[in-house]
Parts: structure tokens; sequence; C-alpha cells
């Protein structure tokens, strides 16, 4: 989708929906750096898949709940030049009823979505913005739009990138830079296959499908390209007709 290389950092870059967006941002021609939390290993066998397939990657292994270790790493990245797409994917859940929800469950499901876009985000804004150019996009969930029992942290969190990508996007459009929100619904996986049985799906999607995570991949990577450039400051569902 672009003819000059870009270095992309995709945050939760070794899960299954983080992968297939590394795997298709490296063939779409960019540099891709894959990050994982603790488990560098799965992060690197993303990596090997790219450089298998001819593209280009590294793997990266920080938690960006903690704002001093990814600091830290990022300072290490910039080293080798400006990142100028960013994907903010990680995130957590840690599911239940309010009324029963203590106080680690709501604080780290936060930290994680919440805290972690600005940790990551931040410190990389005014190098791309000297570049005159750069993408965006936070994974957020059909939660955060229309609310799911039992995730009342998990929407708060993903609904906060909702707010915090427009502002960022009226920020920063006049250097370039695009901020934009994907909300996937119901995508298979090992997430879905454990809240989500067959009959469930057929009952609350339209589609009467799970989503996969190409689809998901399709959605950001073309928000990351030259021809999305004018879409700024939105939220983006990829649910099968959810809401």
């Amino acid at each position: 989708m672009t003819s000059t290389p870009r270095r992309a950092l995709v945050t939760g870059g070794s899960g299954d929906l983080g992968g297939a967006i590394c795997r298709q941002l490296a063939a779409d021609g960019h540099h891709v750096i894959v990050h994982a939390n603790a488990n560098l290993p799965r992060a690197q066998t993303v990596v090997q898949e790219i450089l298998a397939s001819g593209g280009s990657a590294q793997a990266v292994a920080f938690d960006v709940a903690d704002g001093a270790a990814t600091a830290q790493a990022l300072e290490a990245l910039l080293a080798d030049g400006p990142v100028q797409i960013i994907v903010n994917n990680a995130g957590i859940h840690d599911d239940a009823p309010m009324a029963g929800m203590d106080a680690a469950k709501w604080t780290r499901v936060i930290e994680v979505s919440l805290h972690g876009f600005f940790h990551v985000t931040q410190p990389l804004l005014l190098p791309m913005a000297r570049t005159r150019w750069g993408r965006i996009v936070s994974v957020s969930s059909v939660a955060a739009v229309l609310g799911n029992r039992g995730q009342t942290n998990y929407a708060a969190a993903k609904a906060g990138l909702h707010g915090a990508s427009r502002s960022l996007a009226r920020e920063m459009a006049s250097r370039g830079i695009s901020v934009n929100v994907v909300a996937p619904g119901v995508i298979e996986g090992q997430m879905a296959a454990d809240a989500f049985p067959a009959e469930l799906i057929k009952q609350t999607v339209p589609a009467a499908r799970a989503g996969t995570p190409q689809e998901v991949a399709a959605l950001v990577a073309f928000l990351c390209s030259d021809a999305a450039g004018y879409i700024n400051g939105q939220v983006i569902g990829i649910n099968g007709g959810m809401g």
C-alpha cells in the first residue's frame, strides 16, 4: 500500500490478532516491531514467520503498563529512527460483575489498555511529527460501544481510547498524522473460543459467525496506509453488524 518502508510498532503483537496485524503490515512493506509483554519467544515466532515470507521485523518485550520500562525500550527503538506507525493492540480482560469486582481487576485492565496507550504513544509523537507523516491505530472493542455484562473495567478502558484518540487526532492532524480506533466484535481466537460458543455467536452476531483476525488486520493495515490519510479521529466498528 506504500512504496516507502516505514517502521511499525504493534503492541500485543504476539497474540492471535496482533500477529495477524504484524504479518499484514509486513506484507505491505513495513518494518514491523513485534511487541510482547513477557513472552518474547512468542513474538520471535511471529518475526520468524515474517522473515520467512520475505518481510522485515524484530521483536521487543516490555510491560506497557510500566511507564519507566516502556520509556527505556522506546528510547532504544528511537535510536534507529522514528516509528511512524503505532498499533496499540495490547490489552487484557479480567471479567467480573462490577458488584463483585475488586480494585485490582479494575486497575490492571485500565493500566494495560489506557495507561499503556499513553506510555507507548506519547514518547513517539514528536519524532513522528518531524517526519510529517504518521498513523496511530488503537484496537478497542464492541464492548466499549455497546457495553457488555461483566466487563465494566474492559469497556471503560477501551472507551477511554475513543476519547483520547479523537482528541489526539485534532492535535496531530496538521502534521500529517491520523489517529483512529478499530472496535472489533467477536473475533476468532482463544479469547472468543472461551467466551462465545457457536450457538451464542448465532444469537448475538447478525452475520452469524465470528470475524477473523485477518479481517481486522486488513482494516488496520488500510488505516495505516497512505490512502487512508483523510480518515482521522474515527472509531470504526468491525463486528458483523452487532452495532
